[in-house]
């Protein structure tokens, strides 16, 4: 049904690996909160990618990109957020010792980072870009339902990429409770972590509009 598909497995898997907006999010998070916030956030940038995904599918994504006006409120809207979520992470960075030792976290908090983590995903423009840019090459229209396979490998490529972040979440949570014997590294490790992010922010003002 599909073209190619061993290659897009290995494309997808390099591509997850690529820091991007959603995995700096998910490192910053696990350097706050331990595992479980870094687990819940991968799980909110997946839920992202999947409401991407079914606007893709529906035909929304390339409206958006389409329209010059739409792109630019999208834009706007996520360069906007990812600069509050770096300030934010930056200024919560010097958070005291006792809190900072704590691996884990309320329900609420971890809702909390779940839905941040989704809006990072849903409101980048160049998620869309990238689905419709990159899904189509392996879809095989000759065979029909173009949709249908338009949203097979695209959730095929969210699961890629969550389990991608989890992992990369886990590894930060472990690289957390080691650098907690020095003092003022966990701190740093995050303000760099909202600082790229609010670096990734500003890129995202300066994203052009794809041509279609």
């Amino acid at each position: 049904m599909f073209h190619h598909l061993g290659v897009f497995f290995a494309a997808s898997v390099m591509l997850a690996l690529l820091p991007g907006p959603g995995m700096t999010f998910v490192v910053s998070r696990s350097l706050a909160g331990g595992a479980p916030a870094g687990v819940a956030s991968s799980l909110g940038t997946g839920t992202g990618g999947l409401l991407q995904v079914l606007m893709g599918a529906a035909g929304l994504s390339a409206l958006v990109l389409a329209s010059a006006r739409l792109f630019v409120v999208l834009k706007l809207a996520g360069a906007v957020y990812l600069v509050w979520l770096g300030l934010g992470t930056i200024l919560k960075a010097r958070a005291d010792a006792s809190s900072m030792l704590s691996t884990t976290a309320s329900k609420t908090s971890l809702r909390r980072v779940w839905r941040e983590g989704m809006a990072v995903s849903a409101l980048n423009p160049k998620t869309a870009a990238f689905f419709l840019a990159f899904l189509p090459q392996f879809i095989n229209s000759a065979a029909g339902w173009v949709a249908l396979q338009f949203l097979a490998l695209g959730v095929m490529t969210v699961l890629i990429y969550t389990v991608s972040d989890g992992l990369i979440a886990l590894a930060a949570a472990w690289l957390k409770r080691g650098l907690l014997r020095h003092d003022g590294a966990v701190a740093r490790l995050r303000q760099a972590a909202g600082g790229l992010m609010i670096g990734l922010g500003l890129g995202l003002l300066f994203t052009r509009r794809p041509a279609l």
